[in-house]
């Protein structure tokens, strides 16, 4: 079967429809998620909307993990992993076994826990992927290290040693570095798995404010265990739960006034 390819559409690129929030970035329908024969996420269904920040909490092992890396298909590294259900980015169900998943991560990438730098310059870490691409010509990679830095609200504090290695960045700034490594590519969606979960309180308050910046330009669907930070920065909050989504609504809403009981349980801190 011909593998397809997820053209990024023009009416993307030259209107505004990115800054339009009623516009919808993903349609997820009736997805469930196994592991071998036990369901880890069971029937969601749920829009996530253009130029927000959603935000997906819950208990370890409630699902959003699993939720999040089925987004872009890193749960296909998974042998035990499989899935039916729809999710509709652009009228593709991106679910389709015939989906090019290489392409699917550039459209929507990820951002992981653990900041992994690969062990070259920050430079080669924005370019390598980049070069791999087909990309070669100095002046347009110089032009994207430097917007993808600035971005990711790095470039001032690196721009004089971008040959020097990636691994002698702090860890909040290794994790600004993936961040503008996964902005190199041109996502249109940003998938960001507990970024901030390793990081001091100061380079924490530096990827929120990345990420409230980034938002202008990228939709962002967040796994966070901090409630504090799921309040601060996200628009939207899903609450899971068992593999369930509990509730999903208006991030205000949910810790103010969920309409579940599950939910004001979990917020209030009686169990999680």
């Amino acid at each position: 079967m011909t593998a397809i390819t997820i053209e990024k559409p023009n009416r993307l690129e030259n209107s505004d429809v990115l800054t339009n929030k009623a516009e919808v970035a993903l349609h997820i329908n009736n997805m469930s998620i196994y592991y071998g024969e036990t369901k880890a996420v069971k029937n969601i269904t749920m829009e996530i909307r253009q130029n927000e920040v959603t935000a997906l909490i819950g208990p370890s092992g409630c699902g959003k993990s699993t939720f999040l890396k089925t987004i872009n298909r890193m749960i296909d590294l998974i042998p035990t992993a499989r899935y039916d259900g729809e999710i509709m980015y652009d009228g593709i169900n991106l679910l389709r076994k015939d989906i090019n998943v290489v392409q699917l991560r550039k459209e929507i990438g990820m951002v992981f826990q653990k900041p992994n730098p690969f062990p070259k310059s920050i430079y080669e870490n924005i370019t390598h992927g980049l070069k791999f691409a087909g990309i070669r010509k100095k002046q347009v990679l110089d032009d994207i290290v430097e917007d993808s830095l600035r971005k990711a609200a790095l470039w001032d504090e690196v721009k004089t040693r971008l040959y020097d290695s990636a691994l002698n960045l702090s860890g909040g700034q290794q994790q600004r570095l993936c961040i503008a490594r996964t902005i190199a590519g041109k996502p249109n969606i940003i998938l960001l798995d507990e970024p901030s979960s390793a990081l001091d309180p100061i380079s924490n308050a530096k990827v929120e404010q990345l990420i409230l910046d980034l938002k202008k330009d990228y939709t962002i669907v967040i796994v966070t265990h901090n409630m504090q930070q799921a309040a601060r920065i996200s628009d939207k909050t899903a609450f899971f739960l068992n593999g369930d989504l509990v509730e999903y609504d208006h991030t205000e809403k949910i810790f103010t006034n969920p309409d579940k009981k599950q939910t004001e349980e979990y917020i209030s801190g009686r169990f999680g």
